[in-house]
C-alpha cells in the first residue's frame, strides 16, 4: 500500500517585519538552523528566545581551577550554557553531572550537548533539586573536584509565556521551577495572609511598597492571577499614589520576584545546598556560585566565611567577582550577578 505524502505546513505568519511573540520567533527557536540570525540578536545585546546566555564563564572557570580528569558538578544545568564550557576543559578523563529542578529544560538541554558528542561517561543529568546534592555521592563517594551553582531564574523560562515568568504576556500565574509538582503562585495567592504576604515581598525582594503592594494585591485576589493581572494591579495601586508607569516596573518585577521564591522554596534550598557543599568537596575541592540578588548572596557570604572561621574552607573570595562591562553591555540580564567561591580544605 502506497504511503500518504505528507502535507506540507506553512507556518504561522506574523504581523509587522518582525516577531514579537514567542511563538513566531522560529529563527531563535531553531539555533542551529539559523545561526546567523541568532548571532544578530546576540549583537544587539539581547538573549534569544529560547536561550540563555551563560553569564561570568571565563570568570567560573578562573575560580574553578579546571583541568583534565576533574569531576564535579554543575548544580543549575539550564541551558547548558556552562556546562559546554567546562566540559571541554575537564575532559579526557573528567566527568561532569548536570543536575536541574526544571524536567523540561533538563530535557532538552541534555540532548543538546548530546549532540555535540559528550556520551554518558563523560555527561549525564538528574532531575532533583539541588538541596539533595548529597546524593551525587552515589558517583564519586571520595567527593568532587568542584562545583558550580548558578542561581535564579533561566532565560528560558523568564521568556516562555506559559510558564508565567513574566508579564509581558498574559498567562497563568504559575512561577513553578518544575511545573511537574506543588502550588503555583496564583494558589499562593488565593490561600496566604495579608501579613504573611507583606513580610515574602520584603524578604524575598527587599520590596519598599510591601505594605501597600500586599494589601492591594490580596483585594484584588481574583485578578492577580494572570501575570498581566498582577502587573495591572501593582501598577494601578503605585499610579494612585503618584508613581508614573515606568516607575512601576522594578516593583513588579520584585513582586514576581517574592512569589517565584516563596513557590519554590528557594532560600531553603539554597540554605541546605550550602551545608552540603563540603561533603561533597574533595579536600582542596573548589565551589562557585552565581547570585542576582542581596538575599541569595548574603547567604552565600555568610555561609563561605563561616566555614572558612571553622577550618572547613581554607579560603574563600574577599569581595564577589561581578562581570565585565563589556559582559554587562552584550548581555544586560548579567548586569546584577555577582561570583562567589571558597576552597575546600
Amino acid at each position: 500500500m502506497t504511503e500518504k505524502p505528507v502535507k506540507h505546513t506553512r507556518r504561522v505568519r506574523y504581523a509587522g517585519t518582525h516577531p514579537r511573540k514567542f511563538s513566531e520567533k522560529y529563527k531563535e527557536l531553531d539555533p542551529e538552523k539559523y545561526p546567523g540570525d541568532v548571532k544578530k540578536v546576540k549583537e544587539r545585546g539581547q538573549t534569544p528566545a529560547g536561550m540563555h546566555l551563560p553569564i561570568c564563564v571565563h570568570e567560573i572557570c578562573e575560580a574553578l581551577k579546571l583541568k583534565q580528569g576533574m569531576s564535579g558538578i554543575d548544580c543549575t544545568l539550564g541551558y547548558g550554557g556552562h556546562s559546554s564550557k567546562i566540559l571541554p576543559r575537564i575532559l579526557p578523563g573528567g566527568l561532569l553531572i548536570g543536575i536541574d529542578i526544571d524536567s523540561t529544560e533538563l530535557a532538552k538541554t541534555e540532548k543538546r550537548i548530546r549532540n555535540h558528542g559528550y556520551d554518558e561517561s563523560m555527561f549525564f543529568t538528574r532531575h532533583m533539586n539541588f538541596s539533595q546534592i548529597r546524593d551525587c555521592l552515589d558517583v564519586r563517594p571520595e567527593g568532587f573536584d568542584f562545583i558550580l551553582a548558578d542561581l535564579g531564574v533561566s532565560s528560558m523560562q523568564l521568556d516562555t509565556p506559559g510558564r508565567g515568568f513574566s508579564f509581558k504576556n498574559s498567562a497563568p500565574l504559575d512561577l513553578r521551577l518544575d511545573n511537574s509538582s506543588g502550588k503555583t503562585a496564583a494558589q499562593l495567592i488565593l490561600r496566604v495572609t495579608e501579613d504573611s504576604l507583606t513580610d515574602l515581598l520584603a524578604e524575598n525582594a527587599d520590596e519598599p511598597y510591601a505594605e501597600l503592594l500586599g494589601r492591594a494585591i490580596l483585594s484584588k485576589k481574583m485578578e492577580c492571577q494572570t501575570t498581566t493581572g498582577l502587573a495591572s494591579v501593582i501598577t494601578g495601586i503605585l499610579q494612585s499614589k503618584g508613581l508614573e508607569p515606568a516607575e512601576c516596573k522594578p516593583s513588579i518585577q520584585r513582586v514576581f520576584q517574592a512569589l517565584r521564591i516563596e513557590v519554590n522554596n528557594e532560600f531553603e534550598a539554597l540554605d541546605q545546598l550550602l551545608h552540603s557543599i563540603p561533603e561533597c568537596l574533595k579536600s582542596g575541592g573548589r565551589v562557585a556560585i552565581l547570585s542576582f540578588h542581596s538575599g541569595e548572596d548574603r547567604r552565600v557570604k555568610k555561609s563561605f566565611k563561616g566555614f572558612v572561621e571553622q577550618g572547613i574552607y581554607s579560603e574563600c573570595v574577599r569581595r564577589p567577582v561581578r562581570p565585565s562591562f563589556q559582559e554587562k553591555y552584550d548581555n544586560p540580564r548579567s548586569s546584577s550577578a555577582k561570583l562567589r567561591w571558597a576552597v575546600r580544605k
